[in-house]
C-alpha cells in the first residue's frame, strides 16, 4: 500500500506521463491507526445504526390495507385498527429520519480528516484506509436506503395518513403526540424527496466545502480519485481477484457511483464537463455491462440525482449513454 495513489494526484491535463490507476483499496480489511481512532469510533457508531435503519426500510410493509379500510369505513373499530397499524410504522420512519441527522453531523468530521490539514489528498487516501472504507460504507448505505425507499410508496402514504389523523383530532400536547408538528413537517419534506439520504449526504458535503473554502480542491480531487480507483478495481481482473467477498464488488460499484454524484454536487462545473477528474463514461460503460438488476438503480441515481447532467457543457455522448 506504500505507493497507494501516488500516481493519481497529478492533473489530467499533464499528458507527459501515463497515468496508472492499478491500485487496490482495501474495503474489507482496513484497520484504523491510533490517529484515526477517535473519528473512526464516532463514524462506526453511526454505521452500526445504519444497519438497523437499513433493515427496517428494507422490510417495510406499510399499512395500505388498514388505511383503505379506514377510509371506506368510519366506524371506531376500523379507525382504531388503522391507527394501531400506522403508529409503529411512524416510529420506524422517525428513527430513519433521526439517523439522517446523525449522518449530516458525522460526514463533515469524516471529510475533515480525509481532506483537511497539511496532507494532500493522495497522502490522506494513502495513510487513512480505514476512514476511506467508512466513507465507502456510508455511500453504500445511502444508495441502498434510497433504492428501498423509492420502491416503497407506502412510506409517504402511511405518514400522510398519520398527519391527517393527528390534524383531525387536533392533538396538540407533546405528550400525546408521537411526532411534534415541527418534526412532522421536517419528516414530510425528507420523505417527499426521491432520494432523501443522498440529498442529506450531498448537502452535508456541499456545506463542508462552503465552510472550508481552502479544502474545495482537496475534496473534489479526493472524491474523483476514489471514483477512478473504484472503476479500475472493477475493470482490472488482477485487482478484482484481490476482493475476497462477492458483496464487496457490489459495494465498490455503489461507491463508484456515489462518488461521481458527490463530485457532481460539490465541483463548480460538475462531473460531466470535459476535464472533470472523474471518468463518467467509463463508469456508465461498466454499469451497462452489469446485470440490469444491479445496474439500473445506479444508472437511475446518475440520471436523476446528479446536478449538472442536463447542462449545456455536458457532452452529448454522455447524455445519450445515460438516456439509453
Amino acid at each position: 500500500m506504500g505507493k497507494l495513489l501516488s500516481l493519481l494526484s497529478r492533473d489530467d491535463s499533464n499528458c507527459c506521463a501515463a497515468k496508472s490507476y492499478d491500485v487496490f483499496l482495501d474495503f474489507e480489511n482496513a484497520a484504523p491507526t491510533d490517529t484515526e481512532r477517535e473519528v473512526y469510533d464516532e463514524v462506526e457508531r453511526v454505521l452500526k445504526e445504519s444497519e438497523v435503519v437499513l433493515d427496517e426500510i428494507q422490510i417495510y410493509k406499510g399499512a395500505n390495507k388498514e388505511i383503505r379500510e379506514a377510509i371506506a369505513d368510519p366506524s371506531p373499530e376500523v379507525q382504531a385498527k388503522a391507527w394501531s397499524a400506522v403508529l409503529p410504522l411512524v416510529i420506524k420512519l422517525k428513527r430513519c429520519y433521526e439517523h439522517s441527522l446523525e449522518l449530516d453531523k458525522i460526514v463533515p468530521k469524516l471529510l475533515g480528516q480525509l481532506v483537511g490539514g497539511k496532507l494532500n489528498p493522495t497522502q490522506h487516501l494513502e495513510t487513512q484506509q480505514a476512514l476511506v472504507k467508512q466513507l465507502a460504507e456510508i455511500l453504500e448505505f445511502v444508495l441502498k436506503f434510497d433504492e428501498y425507499k423509492m420502491k416503497t410508496p407506502a412510506i409517504q402514504n402511511d405518514f400522510s395518513y398519520y398527519r391527517r389523523i393527528v390534524s383531525r383530532q387536533r392533538i396538540d400536547s407533546t405528550e400525546n403526540m408521537l411526532v411534534s408538528t415541527e418534526l412532522a413537517n421536517r419528516m414530510s419534506l425528507f420523505y417527499a424527496h426521491a432520494t432523501p439520504m443522498l440529498k442529506v449526504l450531498s448537502e452535508a458535503t456541499s456545506k463542508f466545502v462552503n465552510d472550508n473554502a481552502d479544502d474545495v480542491q482537496n475534496t473534489t480531487e479526493t472524491l474523483g480519485t476514489m471514483a477512478k480507483v473504484c472503476l479500475r478495481m472493477l475493470e482490472n481482473p488482477k485487482l478484482l481477484q484481490q476482493i475476497e467477498r462477492e458483496e464487496t464488488q457490489m459495494l465498490v460499484l455503489r461507491v463508484m457511483v456515489g462518488l461521481v454524484i458527490l463530485y457532481d454536487h460539490v465541483h463548480p462545473v460538475g462531473a460531466f464537463a470535459r476535464g472533470a477528474h472523474v471518468d463518467v463514461k467509463g463508469c456508465v460503460r461498466l454499469l451497462q455491462a452489469q446485470p440490469a438488476i444491479k445496474a439500473e438503480p445506479l444508472l437511475n441515481a446518475l440520471r436523476y440525482t446528479t446536478k449538472h447532467l442536463n447542462e449545456e457543457n455536458t457532452p452529448k455522448n454522455i447524455r445519450n449513454m445515460l438516456a439509453a
